[in-house]
C-alpha cells in the first residue's frame, strides 16, 4: 500500500482537522486532495497531500490543481454577480430583455429563475458528444431552440451541463467577454485565488488526473443504488453526453474549454478564498470583489425546498448558487456554495464569516452521506464551537 503524504498547516485549535484529512488517505479512499478554510478573512487550515496521479507517482503540490466538476457553478455565479453590480443586468428582469433567441425565455422567465434551473432546459434531446461541448456557437443555436422540458418558472431540475452556457452567453452578450475571462479579472485575480475557468496550456502541468469511481481502491455496498430510480429526466441532464473522468475531463480541450457548469480547475485554497471573501461581505486582505448587497441578491432563495425534477430530492437553490440543505454546508441554514461530481465542494458561510474548498482527484462512489469532505467540514465545524479562531 502506497504512503501518504500530507503537508500544509493548521492555525491553534484547529489541529484536529490533519487527523481527519490523514485518515481520508489511511481509511478512506483518497488518493490526492486538498482542504482549505479561511476563518473572518485568517487561512486557519490549509493542507494537502497524497498523489496527483493513480499510480501514485506524482506526488500532489501545495498549487496542484484539478477539476471540480459542479463546484464549478458556485464560483462561476459569483463572478456573474459583478455584472449584476456593474448595473449591467437584474436577476429579476426577463431573460428574453437580453437573450430574445432563448425559447425558453419567451414567457417572461426571470434571469434568476434561469440562473436556479427553472428554465426546464436541464438537456437536450438530440444527441450530444463532448466535443460539442466545445463549440460555443454550436451549443448555444441547440439550446435556443430547445423547447423546454417543463413550463419554464413551473419547476426546478438540475441543468448539470447546460447550465454553463446559460450565464455564459449572458456574459458574452453583456460584456463581449468570456465568463471566465471576467472571473479572472473580478474575481480569482483580485484575490490571487487559484482558480480557472479556461486553463492556459501553461498551467496545464499542475493538474491531477481525475479517476473516477469504479477505480477506487475500495468499493462500498451499491445494492441501494440499484433500487434507486431516478426521475426520467436524469439521463437527459447528466448521460447526454456521459463524460468520463480520465478521458473526457483530463484532456487538455477540457481544461483549455469554458464550461462554467462543470470544468473549473482550482484547489482547496483557491476556492476557500473566494468564498472566504464572500463570507464576509465581499472582502478579503482589503481586495472587494462585490458588495454585501450584491451578494444578498446572488442568495436570494428562487427554488425552496421541493423535489428536483431530474434528481429526485429536494434542494434549495439561488441565483446560481446552492442554498444549505440537509446540512452539507455546516449547520447553519444561511450558507450557500455548490459541490461537484465526485466530492469537491466550496461554500460561504455567513454566520462565521467562513469560506471552505475540498478538492480531490478520486472520486467518491455512489451516495454515500458520510463523505471525506462531510467529514472535514464536521470537523471544522466542531473546532469552531470549540473556541478555535
Amino acid at each position: 500500500m502506497a504512503d501518504y503524504p500530507v503537508h500544509g498547516f493548521t492555525a491553534p485549535g484547529f489541529e484536529s482537522l490533519r487527523a481527519v484529512f490523514e485518515r481520508n488517505f489511511t481509511d478512506d479512499i483518497e488518493v490526492g486532495a486538498s482542504f482549505c478554510a479561511v476563518h473572518d478573512g485568517r487561512t486557519v487550515v490549509d493542507l494537502w497531500g497524497g498523489w496527483q496521479d493513480r499510480a501514485c507517482t506524482r506526488p500532489w503540490q501545495d498549487d496542484t490543481l484539478v477539476n471540480v466538476y459542479s463546484t464549478t457553478k458556485g464560483i462561476a455565479s459569483i463572478a456573474f454577480a459583478t455584472l449584476v453590480e456593474d448595473g449591467l443586468i437584474d436577476y429579476e428582469v426577463p431573460v428574453r430583455d437580453y437573450w430574445p433567441e432563448l425559447t425558453a425565455g419567451r414567457n417572461g422567465l426571470t434571469v434568476g429563475q434561469l440562473l436556479s434551473h427553472q428554465g426546464g432546459l436541464c438537456g437536450l434531446r438530440g444527441p450530444v458528444t463532448v466535443a460539442d461541448l466545445y463549440d460555443w456557437d454550436g451549443m448555444i443555436r441547440r439550446i435556443e431552440a430547445e423547447e423546454p422540458h417543463w413550463e419554464p418558472g413551473e419547476g426546478a431540475g438540475y441543468h448539470a451541463v447546460l447550465w454553463g452556457y446559460l450565464p455564459g452567453e449572458l456574459a458574452r452578450r453583456l460584456t463581449g467577454r468570456t465568463l471566465g475571462r471576467i472571473l479572472a479579472e473580478r474575481v480569482a485575480g483580485p484575490l490571487q485565488a487559484d482558480c480557472y475557468l479556461g486553463l492556459p496550456d501553461a498551467e496545464h502541468h499542475r493538474v491531477a488526473d481525475l479517476i473516477g469511481p469504479n477505480h477506487a481502491r475500495r468499493q462500498p455496498d451499491l445494492s441501494a443504488l440499484a433500487e434507486l430510480r431516478m426521475p426520467p429526466l436524469y439521463p437527459v441532464a447528466l448521460q447526454n453526453p456521459s463524460i468520463r473522468p480520465w478521458q473526457d475531463a483530463c484532456s487538455p480541450a477540457w481544461r483549455r474549454a469554458e464550461i462554467a457548469a462543470a470544468n473549473a480547475q482550482a484547489n482547496a485554497r483557491g476556492i476557500a478564498r473566494i468564498y472566504g471573501a464572500v463570507a464576509r461581505g465581499g472582502e478579503l486582505e482589503g481586495r472587494r470583489i462585490l458588495a454585501p448587497e450584491t451578494i444578498a441578491a446572488l442568495t436570494v432563495e428562487e427554488v425552496g425546498g421541493q423535489d428536483d425534477l431530474v434528481l429526485g430530492r429536494p434542494m434549495r437553490r439561488a441565483r446560481g448558487v446552492m442554498l444549505n440543505t440537509l446540512g452539507q454546508y455546516g449547520p447553519n441554514p444561511q450558507s450557500f456554495g455548490h459541490a461537484g461530481a465526485g466530492g469537491s465542494v466550496g461554500f460561504a458561510d455567513p454566520v462565521t464569516r467562513l469560506g471552505v474548498g475540498y478538492a480531490m482527484n478520486q472520486m467518491q462512489p455512489g451516495i454515500e452521506t458520510d463523505t471525506r469532505g462531510g467529514r472535514l467540514i464536521a470537523a471544522l465545524y466542531a473546532c469552531l464551537e470549540l473556541g478555535a479562531g
